[in-house]
């Protein structure tokens, strides 16, 4: 979608584009049918080896940062010789060096040379800054809007709620003109958090139905009585720590010998070696199948073929932790029915008996109880299922959301509005 006017919002993301945060690819290409001229700035380059179907419908322009400073330091001096001159770069130094007094790191430092070369290299039809993640994209939105005397907006979504120091959250809610967070349980910290708690707004971020594949008309009858068709459990999500991957092996591992299943699991991560190995010293590792970080096209294949959806969330030890993970709105927009955990916000999708299983967090044990539950019961499959597909597509409005957020970045484009 070519555009014959300059960008007016520039949002900063950590990397563009990446496979495990379709959420933010989905919401950029709806702010751009919506009018909203924009260009995207990147903390990272990317390191996925392949992109989904929406990344290739955003047709803003995209701009990488320097990842580390040390990279490209010609460009980060001449940012800073620019910036220098801008109006507000005494007012953003001084809150550079109040955050680097509390935070004396790296990654402060690279965060302020981020925000000079961002700063200086902002188009001049640029009008607002709109971050996507609470930590690294915030801080450095922060400085280079400063900088340029520009309002700035942010999107806090989950790890950066939960393990971003109290008095940093603070200060930036403190100057932000308004922040979207897209589950009730993140909105209630933030809102003890911030100076200004009517600026905060909870918007889920629901599905783009319009651009994903239809739900499969019909599935196999699958039950575990057969070894030669056994029941395919998936679940789609990072191998890190707060998945609770662990747990899931260990709760499949107890599952009775009568019970005929395999594992699906679709998603990189740092600790995939791990559970592969942790999977082959339970016994279970020919019942399972690692498919790594994949397109869109390959995870809702992997929908289509499952027969119930798992994902045992939990509180990580560095306090880490889901907000409410899109995958389970996918999956049951396809039509699987859902094993999950009381996990952070997953309850204010799920409820417990009504419209999928819920479990305690860390407890292998009810994660067994609750998946041998529903291989055995197909017919109970399907009314969790049925039933969790029409709240996806009731309460988790994804058009309503990203209107909101389309009207709060102004939503004509400036073109327009001079003529009006």
């Amino acid at each position: 979608m070519p555009m014959a006017y300059g960008p007016r919002v520039a949002v900063v993301l950590k990397g563009w584009p990446r496979l495990s945060e379709t959420f933010i690819a989905q919401e950029i290409a709806g702010l751009e049918a919506r009018g909203v001229a924009l260009e995207i700035w990147s903390l990272r380059r990317p390191t996925d080896k392949s992109r989904h179907p929406v990344h290739d419908r955003v047709a803003a322009r995209v701009v990488y940062l320097p990842e580390y400073l040390k990279d490209d330091p010609g460009r980060v001096g001449r940012g800073w010789l620019a910036a220098r001159r801008l109006p507000g770069y005494a007012a953003a130094r001084s809150k550079f060096i109040a955050d680097v007094r509390r935070d004396p790191t790296a990654n402060r430092l690279r965060r302020w040379g981020q925000a000079l070369v961002l700063a200086a290299e902002l188009p001049e039809s640029v009008e607002r800054l709109y971050a996507h993640f609470l930590h690294a994209p915030a801080s450095v939105t922060r400085y280079a809007a400063v900088m340029r005397g520009l309002p700035w907006s942010v999107s806090a979504h989950a790890k950066d709620i939960w393990t971003s120091e109290p008095w940093e959250i603070a200060a930036k809610l403190a100057d932000c003109a308004w922040l979207t967070t897209c589950t009730a349980f993140g909105l209630q910290r933030l809102r003890a958090l911030a100076p200004h708690p009517e600026r905060l707004q909870l918007v889920y971020h629901g599905l783009d139905m319009a651009h994903l594949p239809s739900p499969p008309t019909s599935r196999p009858v699958r039950d575990g009585r057969d070894p030669a068709d056994p029941a395919v459990i998936l679940s789609i999500g990072r191998a890190v720590e707060k998945k609770g991957y662990g747990d899931l092996l260990v709760a499949l591992a107890s599952l009775p010998r009568d019970l005929h299943w395999r594992f699906e699991h679709v998603g990189g991560g740092a600790l995939a070696d791990g559970l592969k190995a942790q999977a082959r010293s339970l016994g279970i590792a020919e019942r399972c199948r690692w498919h790594g970080a994949q397109p869109q096209e390959a995870v809702f294949a992997a929908l289509a073929e499952g027969d119930l959806f798992v994902l045992a969330s939990k509180r990580a030890a560095d306090g880490d932790q889901d907000g409410l993970p899109n995958v389970l709105m996918e999956a049951a927009y396809q039509g699987l029915p859902i094993v999950s955990t009381r996990a952070a916000a997953i309850g204010e999708f799920i409820k417990d008996g009504i419209n999928g299983l819920l479990v305690s967090p860390g407890a292998p044990h009810e994660l067994a109880v609750a998946l041998e539950r529903l291989v055995r019961d197909p017919a109970q499959r399907r009314r969790f299922a049925d039933a969790a597909g029409h709240t996806v597509r009731t309460r988790f409005s994804y058009e309503a959301g990203v209107d909101w957020i389309a009207g709060a970045l102004g939503q004509a484009p400036a073109a327009a509005r001079a003529a009006e």
